[in-house]
């Protein structure tokens, strides 16, 4: 019983993006079960994102928050912000990031803003257009996220600057 109260707490902030019952169509009617969109990240420029399914909602949590543990990313970023404007694109979703300046706060609808959160960005400005599918934004903005480069990697690859 020790354990259970002294387990460290998990530094990671999980956040559901979207839950859907689904429905499989049998002989006897219909068997429902559920499908659930997770994104993980730590707050500090790490995100990932996972998908569940189960006959029961949390297990299908507990399944997409572990996939998306699986799946992080590193973001570049630069002051709570982003430090280019970029644009992601997954399947018809495009997601428009734009950096901001401090004090503007997260401008996103409830998918990108979880994205947003979960990385640590604090002062962005974003626009879904094409979609407003929970699991393609959820991968358009982390394609964006992914395309992201900082400075000094930029002048890196156009060769006037060794990495640090």
């Amino acid at each position: 019983m020790a354990d259970y109260y002294n387990k460290p707490k998990s530094e990671n902030i999980e956040k559901i993006v979207h839950i859907s019952r689904v429905a499989k169509v049998v002989k006897g009617g219909k068997r429902f079960s559920f499908s659930a969109v997770a994104v993980v990240g730590d707050g500090k420029g790490r995100v990932g994102c996972g998908l569940g399914k189960a006959n029961e909602v949390p297990d299908a949590i507990r399944k997409a928050t572990e996939q998306a543990k699986k799946e992080m990313i590193s973001v570049a970023l630069i002051n709570h912000t982003i430090p280019h404007d970029v644009i992601g694109r997954y399947g018809a979703a495009r997601v428009v990031l734009k950096p901001a300046s401090a004090g503007t706060g997260v401008i996103a609808g409830s998918v990108v803003r979880a994205v947003a959160e979960a990385v640590g960005i604090s002062n962005v400005l974003t626009k879904c257009i094409g979609t407003n599918n929970p699991h393609n934004v959820v991968k358009a903005a982390l394609d964006g996220l992914n395309r992201l480069r900082s400075v000094e990697h930029s002048k890196y690859l156009r060769g006037s600057d060794e990495p640090k």
